[in-house]
């Protein structure tokens, strides 16, 4: 990819080379699943994934500690985000719309904390 002084909307970005990678990968690998299947393999796939993350945060209290690999774990990350991207576009979503409903989702949340959402039982306060 190109560096320009454009700005370019990195979630576009990924989203757009994600859905390259996994036609690709289905193309040559010959792959043929319903969207239900692509989901659930994508979700075991981030599951192994999230399992792989806790391995290198050294999780295993009951080992001699040692230092986090930050490189290791940032690709872990990295491979987590892989798959739920590929999750979110087989579930039709785009990058903006996946945008718009996070920021709708962290207002929800933030007024859940302040007692100002439909939602009870989320109030710091403990009222509601």
């Amino acid at each position: 990819m190109e560096n320009s002084d454009e700005r370019v909307d990195k979630l576009d970005v990924i989203f757009t080379m994600q859905k390259a990678l996994d036609g690709y990968i289905t193309r040559e690998r010959g792959l043929d699943f319903s969207q239900s299947e692509w989901i659930q393999k994508r979700m075991l796939a981030l599951i192994s994934e999230l399992a792989e993350v806790l391995d290198e945060v050294k999780f295993k209290w009951w080992k001699n500690s040692a230092p986090i690999d930050s490189d290791a774990l940032k690709e872990e990350l990295v491979d987590v985000l892989h798959f739920y991207i590929g999750m979110c576009i087989d579930a039709g979503m785009t990058a903006d719309e996946m945008y718009d409903i996070y920021l709708r989702k962290n207002k929800e949340n933030y007024d859940r904390q302040n007692g100002l959402s439909a939602k009870k039982g989320y109030s710091l306060s403990g009222e509601n």
